[in-house]
């Protein structure tokens, strides 16, 4: 037992000291000045993250066995591929707010790192809701399998109006607003008094997004394992690498409308899974093999798609 615990409290606190590595390297190195960010810049960390996922993965194999490194995997390939839907909301907040390039990325960085907080406040509250109450689990199976049904007939356009945001309204009413960006800072003064930039609220709206994305991607990973390791770390890794994967998808759009029903077919999938644990167990192996195949298609057709339509002329 003590072994297991040292074991396990290495990984946490390793795990742990990379992450920080990475969001210093990329604040305090590579993003130090505000500037916007390329598609080639995007792309290579897109890939670092990503492969850094599959070697952390692999890294699971030897001391926690193929089992916990399948579960990672599945859970890493669900939260990236709900977080790529939850790029597409942000890209319409950034539009709606017309930001500037060069500040996009600091946005995205404090609103990520707010999302780790909120996200790991949110497993460890869920890990024990469902280690007193196990029932909790049948709650979020049902729950993924009404959410699923709704993105596979919702409408194709999605639509975001911060004006009707009501965390949004508040923060208008209890403090002032600064009609115009101040470089990239979240306030600045005007007339002697220190007053908020629009680049606060879009922070506020992107972190209150991420809440909303995050009641469909938290109950989605609990179905592939209740270990909170395993449950943080993909969740981490895929936030982490969200912030490139929005600067390469963001003139990709078009191609990547098809990926809801996709996503909307895995939560169906996860949540059956969940409702039937205590019947029918599913091998790790198995369900990360489905999971796979339905994002890849969905993608497929997506692409497919978008080169039909532009060869019509319907697609910009």
């Amino acid at each position: 037992m003590f072994a297991l615990v040292t074991i396990q409290w290495w990984h946490w606190a390793s795990f742990l000291v990379l992450v920080v590595f990475f969001l210093a390297l990329d604040l305090g190195v590579f993003h130090r000045e505000a500037h916007a960010v390329r598609f080639r810049e995007a792309l290579t960390w897109t890939l670092v993250y990503f492969a850094a996922a599959l070697v952390f993965g692999l890294t699971l194999i030897p001391v926690r066995g193929v089992g916990e490194a399948s579960d990672f995997l599945q859970g890493y390939l669900i939260e990236l591929s709900l977080s790529m839907d939850n790029v597409f909301v942000i890209a319409l907040i950034f539009q709606f707010f017309a930001v500037p390039a060069q500040y996009q990325h600091r946005v995205l960085f404090w609103g990520i790192l707010g999302a780790l907080v909120m996200r790991g406040l949110m497993i460890g509250l869920g890990t024990e809701l469902i280690r007193s109450y196990h029932w909790v689990l049948y709650i979020f199976g049902i729950f993924l399998v009404i959410t699923g049904v709704k993105m596979l007939v919702a409408d194709d356009e999605e639509e975001v109006h911060p004006e009707q945001n009501p965390v949004l309204r508040l923060a208008r009413r209890f403090f002032a607003v600064s009609p115009e960006y101040d470089e990239q800072k979240f306030s600045t003064v005007v007339q002697g008094r220190r007053v908020l930039t629009p680049l606060a609220l879009v922070l506020l709206m992107v972190e209150t997004t991420d809440l909303v994305f995050a009641l469909d991607s938290i109950p989605a990973i609990f179905g592939v394992t209740t270990n909170p390791f395993i449950v943080f770390t993909s969740n981490v890794f895929a936030i982490l690498g969200l912030r490139s994967l929005y600067f390469v998808l963001a003139g990709a759009f078009a191609y990547f409308r098809k990926l809801k029903y996709g996503l909307a077919v895995v939560l169906v999938f996860i949540g059956f899974k969940m409702v039937i644990a205590d019947w029918l167990h599913i091998p790790s192996e198995v369900s990360l093999a489905i999971v796979v195949a339905i994002i890849t298609s969905s993608m497929l057709w997506s692409v497919a798609s978008a080169r039909r339509e532009k060869g019509d002329g319907r697609c910009a």
